[in-house]
């Protein structure tokens, strides 16, 4: 199987990844933080050296201020669930996944407003305008995605977040498509949440993701035993134990760790210009072809993640999906969660074909995928 589904999960994982998750689970396999025997305290550090490869890896200034969740929706939830909204108004990108917009929407019946700015293709001033012509005294919190995952699409997250900065307005990136794959720098950049997964970019297993907390969070996912501060019912003020209740995922942290190692030995600008050129490849060549629809433009020519979205005309998305599976290739077809986005590209009825690349995939792949849509 040709593996074109990175944008959901990268695969394969490296096997240095594999490793530390087979060592915290066989050498490890203890609480961090719960006890003070030495196999706990070797987890508790082996969780505190992630914090802090993460923190250096994504420029945050406070390591005991990120917190370990089981994915990027968790931590997305964390934000807009932690902060009181209640009878004000929050502004989206056109953009966003159902991550973002679903937990807001949940939100209306305790007033919360949700305002889309629209996003302009290729266009950082009118987009960047879109946003802060939105803005207003009941604004509380914007939230944005660095990259589309249906097409690509990169948003000027660093003139968005000065732009919140400047207003006073808390901040939220999701990274789930650019961890690992794009500059990201929450200092320079202004973000005061950071939402990133483990499983994508960073080469990590799944169930793993993280927020980086800059910001001030009121409320609470969850509450639970954090290790510290047992005494008492209420939960603890501090971070991270505030946003992480119950046992931790060990392996999958150490899994984390591994892959930020993996993806800072091969740098994340030669990552990216290798998926990019491959994204290039993949829309020349399916441009060549009759019946082949093609959304955004030439990767290799305009800021776009390497994500390439597709149909063939008469033929639903899902349908080649799964013939492309028959063939021995492993795409992702129909909405991708994210209906604001193909609303925007004009695929609500039948979503796009989205191929995506990891740092795994080769030249020779790209080429026996155009020759098999050719057959098709």
């Amino acid at each position: 199987m040709i593996y074109f589904d990175n944008a959901a999960t990268t695969s394969p994982k490296p096997l240095s990844v594999i490793k530390a998750a087979d060592y915290a689970m066989s050498a490890l396999s203890a609480n961090p933080g719960r006890s003070g025997h030495t196999l706990s305290v070797k987890a508790a550090d082996t969780v505190y050296a992630c914090r802090q490869k993460l923190a250096d890896f994504f420029g945050f200034a406070n390591p005991e201020r990120i917190v370990f969740t089981k994915n990027c929706t968790e931590a997305l939830n964390t934000v807009i669930k932690g902060l009181e909204l209640e009878n004000c108004e929050v502004i989206i990108s056109s953009f966003e996944h159902n991550s973002v917009s679903r937990p807001l929407f949940s939100l209306k019946k305790k007033g919360v407003i949700t305002k889309v700015a629209k996003v302009y293709f290729y266009d950082e001033k009118r987009t960047v305008e879109s946003f802060e012509s939105l803005m207003n005294e009941r604004t509380r919190l914007v939230v944005c995605t660095h990259a589309s995952n249906v097409c690509g699409c990169i948003l000027p997250v660093g003139k968005i977040g000065r732009l919140c900065r400047k207003k006073k307005i808390p901040f939220c990136v999701d990274a789930a498509q650019s961890a690992g794959v794009l500059d990201i720098n929450t200092e320079r950049d202004c973000i005061d949440f950071l939402c990133l997964p483990g499983h994508k970019g960073l080469y990590a297993p799944m169930g793993t993701g993280a927020l980086l907390c800059g910001g001030e969070l009121s409320g609470t996912l969850t509450e639970g035993g954090t290790g510290n501060f047992s005494h008492t019912l209420y939960q603890p003020d501090d971070l991270p134990e505030r946003l992480e209740s119950g046992t931790l995922n060990l392996p999958g942290i150490a899994g984390v760790s591994a892959g930020i190692d993996f993806v800072k030995a091969r740098e994340v600008e030669r990552i990216f210009s290798h998926e990019k050129k491959l994204a290039s490849m993949l829309y020349r060549e399916l441009g060549k072809i009759p019946g082949v629809i093609l959304y955004g433009e030439d990767p290799e020519k305009t800021t776009t993640a390497p994500v390439v979205s597709f149909n063939l005309s008469d033929t639903r998305s899902e349908e080649l999906a799964a013939e492309l599976s028959r063939r021995g290739f492993a795409v992702r077809a129909g909405l991708h969660c994210s209906p604001l986005a193909h609303k925007s590209l004009g695929t609500l009825k039948n979503g796009t074909v989205r191929v995506s690349f990891s740092v795994f995939n080769r030249p020779d792949e790209v080429a026996l995928f155009t020759k098999n849509i050719k057959n098709i």
